[in-house]
C-alpha cells in the first residue's frame, strides 16, 4: 500500500488563529506511522529557550516569523525569517527570540521509545513494541507470543528463555 501525500496544515492560517501571546508548540506533526516529528514554536519577544543538548538527533530549524539569536558554542548566529538553521546532534545551543518574538518550524527523525530506568538501574522500555520481538519468538514451534514477558509458549508450552 502506497502512502498518499497530502498537505497538513497552512502555517499562516495556524499563526492567525493563535492567540498573540500563545507561547510553546502551535502546531505537531502527528500522523500515525511516521518516521519523522515536526513542531511549529512560538517564543514571544525576549523568551529564551535555555541551553541544551541532543544527544541523539539532528535537528532542522527554519524561521517562519520574527527572529533572534542561537548561541553555540564559539557565538551566536542572527536568525531571521527563513532563516534554516542546522542543529547537528551532541551541539550545545541556546535560542533567544527578539523583539518580534521567533516563530519557527523544527524537524527531526522521530525520537525512539522512551525508556524509564528501574530501581536497579535497568531501563524498561515503555514506547510500545519493541524493535526486535525476537525474545517472544518460541524456539520450539516459531510462534510469537502476544505476552511481552512470556514464561511458557501458548501453542506448545516450552519454556522460554529467562530474561
Amino acid at each position: 500500500m502506497n502512502a498518499t501525500p497530502r498537505v497538513l496544515a497552512l502555517l499562516d492560517d495556524i499563526l492567525a488563529a493563535a492567540r498573540p501571546d500563545q507561547r510553546g508548540a502551535l502546531w505537531q506533526l502527528a500522523e500515525a506511522g511516521r518516521e519523522l516529528d515536526a513542531n511549529l514554536v512560538r517564543l514571544p519577544a525576549g523568551a529564551e529557550v535555555g541551553e541544551h543538548q541532543e544527544d541523539v538527533l539532528d535537528v532542522l530549524l527554519v524561521v517562519v516569523a520574527g527572529g533572534g539569536l542561537v548561541r553555540v558554542a564559539g557565538g551566536e548566529l542572527v536568525l531571521g525569517p527563513r532563516s534554516v538553521l542546522w542543529l547537528p546532534r551532541t551541539s550545545r545551543r541556546a535560542l533567544a527570540a527578539g523583539p518580534e518574538g521567533l516563530t519557527y518550524l523544527t524537524v527531526h527523525r522521530r525520537r525512539p521509545g522512551m525508556a524509564v530506568k528501574g530501581p536497579g538501574g535497568s531501563s524498561a522500555y515503555e514506547g510500545g513494541e519493541g524493535p526486535c520481538m525476537l525474545d517472544r519468538v518460541c524456539a520450539e514451534c516459531g510462534r510469537l507470543s502476544e505476552d511481552p514477558a512470556p514464561v511458557f509458549c501458548s501453542r506448545c508450552g516450552e519454556r522460554f528463555p529467562e530474561r
